[in-house]
């Protein structure tokens, strides 16, 4: 590809902003924009994630999620160790409840090892009392490169670190092929593009149909739901702890989460949201509910998952049934431990057969390139996958 003269990147949050950031190093003569529609950037996925340090240990060995995992979590620490941003590398345990799940710890800790991971540990159910004396089960595997970030933090030092312009309140409203450009109108003004990256997280697949890539696959809203241990509480827990994934469900399962700003993160829950950036209930924008519930994808999903799906709307409403799920890990835990906790959206890319998308999903045109979803580990590994974006982009024009 010729270097661009100018690239646009389409949303603000963690991986626009590094994309725009590895840009204008690769790219020192072209001029860089920013298209974010709030009024500062990291406003959702970004930052209202639990802000955990993501190292691989659960993605296939050779996978494209593996290798950016590896690579991102130690290009995070250090850009976080640089630039002074708040993060502990605290370490996580996973957690074996019952001997049944003992074959799948086993084989995430093969995958861990495979993947190149440091310091792997597996613990009988003594040696793992040693390090959470609080937390049930018959064997964990000890993940010491983990940690929390303050990603909010990470955001606003890539904005300042961007050669170029960030513009806030400029949401997309078109975008046309002009010869070998591109043309965004926002409501900031018209910018155009020698290359155009859609980083728009929650309405990415918006955005790629207004540039003319069909929506084979749509975003559909799952908010996730937390509560917080009580300050009293929280002797509870000293590290993060998670349990062993499930291959029946789709959605990992509720964990606990030190935070970087103190305190601990318990959840959360997967319910379908009312509204793309709709953090409760109360969120309802009436066109975007129907974009969710008039996609076959989603009923196909509920077919396939109805029980979870039914359980998961339970849990929602019952501060009963999420203890519960808490107890299976912790099971000291009781309701009066839980405080109100914070919610996030994740933009969940979702096939017409009901397949949750769990890969890394990138769409080409010329000069443009849209990332259609970008799921966990894409906060830790943003800087890792910001120059994945720029070299398909390269290797597809």
């Amino acid at each position: 590809m010729t270097q661009p003269r100018r690239v646009a990147v389409v949303g603000g949050g963690i991986i626009g902003l590094a994309s725009a950031y590895r840009a204008g190093e690769r790219y020192p003569d072209a001029t860089v924009t920013v298209l974010e529609k709030e009024p500062d950037v990291g406003r959702h996925q970004s930052g209202n994630n639990s802000g955990v340090l993501h190292c691989g240990l659960y993605y296939k060995p050779g996978s494209i999620k593996a290798r950016l995992a590896v690579t991102g979590i130690r290009r995070m620490i250090a850009f976080c160790q640089e630039h002074g941003i708040r993060h502990e590398v605290c370490g996580k345990l996973v957690v074996a409840v019952t001997p049944d799940e003992t074959p799948r710890l086993e084989e995430l800790h093969r995958r861990g090892a495979a993947n190149g991971l440091k310091g792997l540990e597996w613990m009988g159910p003594e040696r793992m009392r040693e390090i959470e004396p609080n937390v049930a089960g018959v064997a964990a595997v000890r993940v010491p490169e983990e940690g929390i970030a303050d990603y909010k933090q990470v955001c606003q030092v890539l904005r300042s670190k961007i050669r170029g312009e960030v513009k806030t309140g400029a949401r997309v409203a078109g975008i046309r092929r002009d010869g070998n450009a591109w043309r965004i109108e926002t409501t900031a003004g018209e910018t155009a593009a020698d290359l155009l990256i859609n980083t728009a997280g929650l309405y990415c697949d918006k955005v790629a149909e207004m540039a003319g890539v069909p929506r084979d696959t749509r975003i559909v809203p799952f908010r996730g739901e937390y509560f917080k241990l009580r300050p009293e509480s929280e002797h509870l827990v000293r590290h993060l702890i998670y349990p062993v994934p499930d291959p029946a469900f789709p959605f990992l399962g509720v964990h606990y989460t030190r935070m970087i700003g103190g305190g601990v993160e318990c959840g959360p829950n997967a319910v379908l949201a009312f509204a793309r950036e709709g953090y409760s209930n109360s969120v309802v924008r009436p066109g975007e509910l129907w974009d969710a519930l008039s996609y076959p994808g989603l009923w196909a999903f509920l077919r396939r998952y109805p029980a979870m799906c039914w359980y998961e709307m339970k849990r929602s409403l019952s501060r009963r049934l999420f203890c519960e799920s808490l107890q299976r890990l912790i099971p000291a835990v009781r309701e009066s431990d839980l405080a109100p906790g914070g919610a996030g959206v994740r933009a969940q890319a979702l096939t017409r057969n009901g397949d949750l998308v769990q890969d890394f999903d990138f769409r080409f045109q010329p000069g443009a390139i849209h990332v259609l979803n970008a799921p966990s580990p894409g906060a830790t590994a943003s800087l890792a996958i910001a120059d994945e974006i720029l070299d398909e982009a390269e290797r597809s024009t």
